[in-house]
């Protein structure tokens, strides 16, 4: 083990021996952002957030960090230029680090714009739309499968494998590659929510490990004989000199996980949603062109990523909290969600809402996501051709939510075909 995992292994137990029931009691009294890490919290965070927003503007976290759940405000950061992803002057990683690297995710301009625009035109929404028909091959194969099932876990049989099929087709993966492929990147997504002990620190290092050394091997082919797939188009800006070999393996890695995470989620909270309001799933059953404005109900409503967070840069002052350059502030797009100052009667699901303000479960800005495009069609695809063909799709017992705050989702949803 090496020193640094040791350090780390001595960190949590010495929390492990602090962390009594009534400490964390009283840490969740005093810290309401700390609620959204209980069972409770994640079953049902918006509780919280309402009570995040009355709070004020911002939340004051004990860590120093500022909080809110106030549409216009998490918008306005999301926007800005002012407030980054990484400290101020702090550089990104330019190789393998301890850590996690998320890419463009974890990057500032110019370093963000570099890498953005040498992957965005394979993801621009013509190109994206190209792919309809591969989408929904697949959706027609996945309930094919599932034929007269009276019983099967949604997320399972549907919700990963759809958008998994896809990704995994664009980057020109093998289909015999990608079940492992999907497996490793579905074990390092957990670390967007965050180590949770050095059992799992250990679990992701080995399915990075995995990962990126199934994406070395695919490079290498691709070197050899080039495609018309993503990671073909990566390989040649990297003979370019646009992006560096460690920058290509990231965005490969990258890719993966962001291609299959966010729609897994989308479509088991979809589902969750429309099974909860039956008059809903009526109308989408009644008129299943609805299906697009379902899945942007869904991300107004219960999205798949709830906050994120940002760091000033410069000196900059927010309905009337005055930031240093370095603080940070986290964004809790679930709360904005639910703001009443921009939906009325926030907590109602609708199909036929028409919102006057845009969701952020994207996100908005520098940092909109490059995938939005794909994870809507592929989510639009997916509950069109599902109340299609199982009409009577109802709850087959209780769903079970992923152990995560910043990710949500359902870790298995039963449910019965009719």
């Amino acid at each position: 083990m090496s020193s640094e995992l040791a350090v780390l292994a001595d960190v949590l137990r010495e929390s492990a021996a602090l962390r009594s029931r009534r400490w964390v009691g009283a840490h969740v009294r005093r810290e309401p952002v700390a609620r959204l890490h209980t069972r409770a919290g994640i079953a049902d965070p918006y509780p919280v957030y309402a009570r995040v927003r009355a709070a004020g503007p911002f939340l004051r976290h004990s860590s120093g960090d500022r909080v809110t759940a106030h549409h216009g405000l998490c918008e306005q950061v999301l926007r800005s230029r002012d407030f980054g992803v990484r400290p101020p002057g702090d550089a990104a990683p330019a190789g393998p680090t301890a850590g996690f690297d998320l890419g463009m995710l974890d990057r500032d301009p110019p370093e963000h714009t570099r890498l953005r625009r040498l992957v965005a035109p394979a993801f621009s929404a013509r190109r994206i739309e190209a792919h309809r028909p591969l989408v929904e091959g697949a959706a027609a194969r996945l309930l094919d499968g599932i034929g007269t099932s009276t019983r099967f876990d949604l997320v399972a049989r549907y919700a990963s494998p759809l958008p998994v099929t896809v990704i995994t087709a664009l980057l020109g993966v093998d289909s015999a590659e990608a079940a492992d492929l999907a497996r490793h990147g579905a074990a390092v997504s957990t670390a967007l929510d965050g180590i949770r002990g050095l059992r799992h620190l250990l679990a992701l290092q080995r399915a990075s490990a995995e990962l990126l050394g199934m994406f070395e091997r695919l490079i290498d082919e691709r070197r050899r004989k080039p495609g018309t797939d993503v990671i073909s188009a990566l390989v040649a800006a990297e003979g370019e000199g646009r992006l560096t070999g460690y920058e290509l393996l990231v965005t490969c890695n990258l890719l993966l996980v962001a291609g299959f995470e966010t729609t897994v989620n989308l479509i088991g909270n979809a589902v969750t949603a429309l099974l909860d309001h039956p008059d809903q799933w009526a109308a989408l059953r009644d008129d299943p062109s609805l299906a697009a404005a379902a899945v942007e109900e869904t991300l107004r409503y219960d999205p798949p990523v709830q906050s994120t967070y940002r760091i000033a840069h410069v000196p900059v002052e927010l309905a009337g909290e005055r930031f240093a350059a370095g603080d940070g502030v986290m964004l809790l797009i679930g709360g904005a969600a639910r703001d009443p100052a921009a939906y009325p009667d926030p907590d109602r699901f609708d199909l036929h809402r028409r919102p006057d303000v845009s969701h952020l479960a994207f996100s908005a800005g520098l940092h909109y996501c490059l995938g939005a495009a794909l994870a809507r069609l592929e989510a639009e695809v997916g509950l069109r051709q599902l109340v299609e063909r199982l009409p009577r799709l109802g709850r087959a017992g209780r769903g079970r939510m992923r152990p995560a705050s910043t990710i949500r989702g359902y870790a298995s949803l039963p449910v019965r075909a009719g």
